[in-house]
């Protein structure tokens, strides 16, 4: 049964190792031997992480004769954003109303706070507007 894009990036995500790998790629383009230099274990281990990571469309590598250049591919983690992003506003509403009634409950008035105002989302390239 194949797995959803989300599901993908998440469980990729789930592993320190690919997180950090993840973050050297977003300095930029390098080889598998690069990335594997910080981590103390062999190649191979390295090259499984990094299949993790293709697999869930987190990186692109391509073959350059001998070089073999890692890039990160940001559409994942825009997509895993968008996706916590709508849980965060529901979060932060919520504790702000639980702030709110806990306050009404000891008989204390908040200050004034200013509330966000949500930013429009763009458009999609080639949605009619």
């Amino acid at each position: 049964m194949p797995i959803d894009p989300l599901s993908a990036t998440f469980a990729a995500l789930a592993d320190p190792t690919r997180r950090a790998i993840l973050a050297r790629l977003s300095k930029g383009e390098t080889s598998v031997t690069e990335l594997a230099q910080p981590f103390e274990m062999s190649l191979p281990a390295v090259t499984k992480h990094l299949k993790v990571l293709e697999r869930a469309g987190l990186i692109t590598r391509s073959r350059e004769a001998q070089w073999r250049p890692c890039r990160l591919a940001p559409k994942p983690l825009k997509d895993a954003n968008a996706w916590l992003e709508h849980y965060r506003e529901f979060w932060e509403g919520s504790f702000d109303r639980l702030e709110d009634y806990l306050a009404d409950l000891q008989g204390q008035k908040r200050p004034a706070r200013a509330r966000k105002v949500p930013t429009p989302k763009k458009p999609k390239r080639g949605a009619r507007t």
